[in-house]
C-alpha cells in the first residue's frame, strides 16, 4: 500500500518528521501495528540495562568513581538500577595485590592490577548510581587462593551491590590456540574446575552468589551447566556479538537478522527455564575486537542497539551488558556508548541514545505487537507500564524509506506524546537526538520535543522517516 492511500479515520502525528515528506527521492509505504496490551509476552526487569568492562577498566584510577560526576551522570541517565559487569579477557590475566600499584594491562602485557584502593572506589561509584556488579574472577591464569583473596576483597568493597561472581571469562575458548588449556579441553573439565573453585570460595566465603558459565559461543555449555549447577546459581551468561570485524562488517550487515541470533535465544530461554533460573547476555555489542569504525561509532548502531535489547527482551532475557570503554587490546572501543577521549571527558556516543530510547520501557510488560510491513527491514514493540501507559517503540531501519505507521490498541488509549530518535544519517557520528535534544556535557538529558498525540477510535498514524525511530507513550 502506497502512502497515496492514507487510512482513513486515523489521527496522523506528523511532528519533527515532516520535512522529509517532500523528498522525492526516497520511497515511501504505509505500515500496520496492532497491539493488544492484554496479551502480555515478558517482563523487562528494572536492572535489564547494563555496561560491561574489561577488568582493565577498573584498575584505571578515576573511572568508576563516585567523584566522576559526569560518568556517574551518564549511567544514572541510563537507569537507576542497572548492572555492570567487570571481566572480560583481560580477567584471565589479571590479579588482585591490596596495596600494589594498580595497573591497566592489554591481555598481551603483563597483567592487569587491581588493589583495595580501587576496588573502594568502584564500591563509591556502585553506591552513587544504584547499579550492581558481577565480577569476574580469573580462572584462565589464577589459583583458587587468589580467587578467594580477589572475591574477599571485592565483596568488602562493594557489600549489598555485588550481585554475582563468574568464575572464568570464555571458557569455552580457553583451547583455541591454546590460550590457557591444551586442546581437547571441554565441557567437563570446566565443570571439574569450576567447582573446585565453588566449593572453595563457598567455604571461605559462605552465600557467595555465582553466575555463569558465561561462554563465547558454545551455547549448549549453557544448557548443561544449567543442569548440573542451575539451582546453586544467580544467573546463566552467554556472550553475543554480531561478528569479529572484517571488511565485510557493515551498517547494512549490523542492521538486518543474524541468523546464529535467535537459535542461541532459544536455547538460552530453553536452558533458562529448565534450570529455573534467569539467563543474562552480559557481554555483547556490535562487532568484537572492539568494533568496526565508521559501523560501530555511528548512528546506525543506536538504531541496532534499540532493536537488539528488543530481541533479547522478547526471549525472556533477563539484561544485556553493552561493553564500553577500554577492550582487550588496550584502546577504546569504536563501539562504546560512553566515549572516551582518556583524559577524563565523557560524551553519550550513537549507541548510548540507542540505550536511553529503550530505558523508556524499562520494569514494564512487553504485550503481544503485530507488525504489518511487508519485507522491509522495520520493526516495532510494546510495552505496558505500570502506571497502564503504553509504550510503542517503531524502528525504520530503512535508509530510504519514509513508512507511514498505522497504529491500533485493543485497549483504547486517548492522547500520548512521541520521542524520536533521529540523527542526519545512518553514518553520523555526531548530531544524534532522543527526544529533540542531545545529552549535555554534564551527562544529563531531558527531552526538548515531544509531538502530541491525539487518537481517533483508538486509533494513530505516525510518519516514521527512514533512518529513525519514535516512542510513542499513549496514556489510558
Amino acid at each position: 500500500m502506497r502512502r497515496r492511500d492514507f487510512i482513513k479515520g486515523v489521527a496522523l502525528v506528523a511532528g519533527t518528521a515532516s520535512a522529509s515528506v517532500g523528498n522525492t527521492s526516497r520511497q515511501s509505504i504505509e505500515a500496520r501495528l496492532m497491539v493488544d496490551p492484554a496479551k502480555s509476552a515478558a517482563t523487562i526487569p528494572s536492572d535489564f540495562i547494563g555496561l560491561g568492562y574489561e577488568v582493565s577498566s577498573v584498575a584505571r584510577p578515576g573511572l568508576l568513581n563516585a567523584r566522576n560526576a559526569v560518568y556517574v551522570q551518564l549511567c544514572r541517565t541510563l537507569t537507576s538500577s542497572g548492572i555492570i559487569r567487570m571481566g572480560g579477557n583481560t580477567s584471565d590475566y589479571a590479579s588482585y595485590s591490596p596495596s600494589a600499584q594498580p595497573l591497566s594491562s592489554p591481555e598481551t602485557g603483563p597483567g592487569s592490577v587491581v588493589n583495595d584502593a580501587v576496588l573502594r572506589d568502584l564500591g563509591s561509584f556502585l553506591e552513587v548510581t544504584g547499579w550492581k556488579l558481577i565480577w569476574g574472577l580469573n580462572l584462565g591464569r589464577g589459583t583458587i587462593e587468589s580467587a578467594i583473596d580477589e572475591a574477599k576483597a571485592v565483596t568488602a568493597a562493594t557489600g549489598s551491590n555485588l550481585f554475582a561472581f563468574e568464575i572464568g571469562n570464555e571458557p569455552d575458548l580457553f583451547p583455541h590456540r591454546e590460550i590457557h588449556r591444551k586442546k581437547g579441553y571441554d565441557y567437563e573439565d570446566y565443570l571439574l574446575e569450576y567447582r573446585r573453585f565453588r566449593d572453595a570460595l563457598r567455604k571461605s566465603i559462605p552465600g557467595i552468589p555465582l553466575a555463569g558459565p558465561d561462554v563465547a559461543i558454545a551455547t549448549a555449555w549453557v544448557s548443561r551447566f544449567a543442569r548440573d549447577e542451575g539451582r546453586d546459581l544467580k544467573l546463566l551468561t552467554h556472550h553475543y556479538y554480531r561478528e569479529g570485524q572484517n571488511p565485510a562488517s557493515s551498517i547494512d550487515k549490523l542492521l538486518h537478522p543474524d541468523p546464529k541470533l535467535d537459535p542461541m535465544l532459544d536455547q538460552l530461554q530453553a536452558a533458562s527455564k529448565y534450570g529455573s533460573v534467569p539467563y543474562r547476555i552480559c557481554e555483547t555489542n556490535s562487532f568484537s575486537g572492539g568494533g568496526k569504525p565508521g559501523v560501530s561509532d555511528r548512528f546506525a548502531s543506536a538504531l541496532w542497539v534499540l532493536d537488539f535489547m528488543y530481541k533479547l527482551a522478547t526471549a525472556q532475557c533477563g539484561g544485556v551488558n553493552m561493553e564500553t570503554g577500554v577492550n582487550q587490546l588496550g584502546f577504546i572501543s569504536s563501539y562504546s556508548p560512553i566515549g572516551d577521549d582518556e583524559h577524563g571527558n565523557y560524551v553519550a556516543a550513537p549507541e548510548f541514545y540507542g540505550m536511553l530510547a529503550f530505558a523508556q520501557a524499562i520494569d514494564g510488560v512487553l504485550v503481544d505487537s503485530q507488525l504489518q510491513a511487508g519485507k522491509f527491514n522495520l520493526n516495532g514493540y510494546a510495552t505496558l507500564k505500570r502506571d497502564k501507559r503504553l509504550c510503542i517503540t517503531l524502528i525504520n531501519k530503512e535508509p530510504n524509506l519514509d513508512v507511514m505507521v498505522a497504529t491500533e490498541a485493543t485497549i483504547p488509549f486517548r492522547s500520548g506524546s512521541v520521542l524520536r530518535l533521529s540523527a542526519p544519517s545512518m553514518e553520523s557520528k555526531i548530531g544524534t537526538t532522543f527526544g529533540g535534544a542531545t545529552v549535555k556535557s554534564n551527562g544529563t538529558w531531558r527531552a526538548s520535543s515531544e509531538d502530541k498525540i491525539r487518537s481517533s477510535d483508538g486509533k494513530v498514524s505516525l510518519l516514521l522517516p527512514a533512518a529513525s525511530a519514535a516512542i510513542l507513550i499513549m496514556n489510558p
